[in-house]
């Protein structure tokens, strides 16, 4: 059968994407899965990352969200049984690509699909509602009468944050890249409380939210990249500069950032010191990098895929790919980095 990879580059050319010929193992693990593959997302891979955890391989598997119907199960395996609909997220050490026809996966990575819920929908959104998930809830311990800010809520992952908030009761600001993503967002429903079209004149951020909130600013701000100086390019000028953030964050607020490099001042440490505010760092991987808090991660992945089954979350509809279609889409992926892409098979 065939699969996905990533042939690493030592230099910094981009990485290439090959497909190749792979096999399982004859023998299925005691708590091990295997299961026919029916959709696959595709989500940028982090290389700096699988080099700091020591997991750079010549050829990495790529394809980690995966929705299929379980084959066979191990001998100890208890929560699942042949012809269940499946879904889950594949580790980052594992050997398979989540585009081979059959995997191998651990029991405790997988939760049910429900029935109505489309293999193309949940694989296309599943990364998303855990990154989410993980912010608004483990991080920021979203409450009802919070106000949230939401920068970019037009892309896969900000839409999920303005949906997931909207149905906790929490007031929503977002703000748009676009006049197309502006028009979208206004469109939500349920709707949001304003958007602010950064598109137009980034500095109107700080005095719009202020507006929004009386001058409080705002509980939760989740941001889609930070500019950490004056940048000239046009698509850097679009994300927040660090010390907007900090401004328009209130008393006690929580700063969920998904800047890998952040670097704060004297300045900016001191601000958040007097609002007594707190900046956490997102990396959803870390719920298949630790088995800490299994339990809560399991729990995670169900109740995301029953919202989606309800509605609550809606994931921009991704167009499925076929498998021979999968380098391309894959490089146009790691290249624009918030781009998703759905492969079905």
């Amino acid at each position: 059968m065939k699969g996905l990879y990533c042939r690493a580059s030592v230099s910094d050319a981009e990485p290439e994407f090959v497909i190749q010929d792979t096999k399982l193992p004859e023998a299925l693990g005691s708590h091990q899965v295997r299961v026919q593959v029916k959709a696959c997302g595709l989500s940028p891979l982090d290389l700096k990352l699988l080099g700091d955890m020591g997991m750079l391989r010549d050829f990495i598997p790529v394809g980690r969200e995966i929705a299929g119907v379980v084959l066979q199960v191990g001998d100890k395996v208890s929560f699942f049984q042949t012809d269940d609909e499946v879904i889950g997220i594949l580790p980052l050490d594992s050997p398979c690509s989540g585009l081979c026809d059959t995997i191998d996966i651990d029991e405790h990575l997988l939760v049910q699909k429900p029935e109505k819920l489309s293999s193309v929908c949940v694989a296309g959104g599943l990364r998303d509602g855990l990154c989410a998930y993980t912010a608004l809830h483990t991080h920021a311990h979203m409450a009802a009468g919070h106000t949230l800010l939401v920068m970019d809520g037009a892309s896969s992952f900000g839409l999920m944050c303005v949906q997931l908030a909207s149905y906790h009761g929490v007031k929503v600001l977002t703000t748009s890249h676009t006049p197309q993503t502006h028009t979208f967002l206004e469109q939500l429903r349920p709707s949001v409380a304003k958007v602010i079209p950064v598109y137009k004149d980034s500095s109107d951020l700080l005095s719009v939210v202020l507006e929004e909130t009386g001058g409080l600013g705002v509980d939760i701000i989740i941001d889609s990249g930070v500019r950490l100086q004056e940048e000239s390019s046009e698509e850097m000028k679009l994300l927040p500069h660090k010390h907007d953030i900090i401004s328009v964050l209130g008393v006690g607020g929580h700063w969920v950032t998904s800047h890998k490099d952040l670097q704060l001042d004297p300045p900016d440490c001191r601000l958040l010191h007097l609002k007594s505010a707190s900046v956490t760092f997102l990396n959803s991987e870390v719920w298949t990098m630790s088995s800490a808090q299994q339990g809560r991660y399991l729990h995670i992945l169900k109740d995301i895929v029953e919202k989606m089954s309800t509605g609550v979350l809606r994931p921009q509809p991704e167009e499925a790919v076929p498998l021979y279609e999968a380098t391309v889409a894959m490089e146009t992926v790691q290249r624009q980095q918030k781009k998703k892409a759905v492969v079905q098979l």
